[in-house]
């Protein structure tokens, strides 16, 4: 007989940074209820079966609140042509809150910190996407490549498309 592993203590990644370098929010209201765009957000495995920009999602490892170390790769559109990247996030689910929160720990946005947040509106949830860094470890091109390149074409690029597909899949009534 195997044993199913015991799962792992969530991460305790604390409140998000502030005064970093780069600092990005995506947003959007979803005609949906908080519960129905946070469970659909939270099974981040589940995201490229829906968001056709999504190359894959895994867990190297699972935690207690639904997180764990996540592997995700998708790509960034340019016209026809797809960028591939890549990263490795901290993930942890916060279901009183409800968020979820994330730490690159690595790829390229290594030390990029984010936080998904769902609020009651009017008419369904607003959701915000907060992302915070410093830039990539390079002498001389940490800023701009951060505030001029990857935040804002890279990283903003997947993220509202990331936010806009989840959006019509909850409003779709997608599990």
């Amino acid at each position: 007989m195997t044993e199913t592993p015991a799962l792992r203590a969530p991460f305790r990644l604390g409140p998000m940074p502030v005064g970093r370098t780069l600092t990005m929010l995506d947003e959007a209201i979803v005609e949906a209820p908080v519960r129905a765009i946070f469970d659909l957000a939270r099974q981040v495995e589940h995201w490229p079966a829906y968001l056709s920009h999504y190359r894959f999602v895994r867990f190297r490892s699972r935690h207690r609140d639904g997180g764990g170390v996540v592997e995700m790769s998708a790509n960034r559109p340019f016209g026809p042509l797809g960028w591939p990247t890549w990263w490795v996030s901290q993930m942890s689910v916060d279901d009183e809150a409800p968020s979820i929160r994330f730490r690159h720990i690595e790829g390229i946005t290594t030390g990029m910190d984010v936080e998904w947040m769902f609020t009651p509106h009017e008419k369904g949830t607003h959701v915000g996407i907060f992302h915070v860094w410093d830039g990539p470890n390079w002498p001389l091109l940490r800023v701009p490549a951060a505030v001029v390149v990857i935040g804002p074409v890279f990283v903003h690029g997947i993220a509202s498309r990331t936010l806009s597909g989840l959006k019509a899949a909850a409003e779709r009534g997608v599990k």
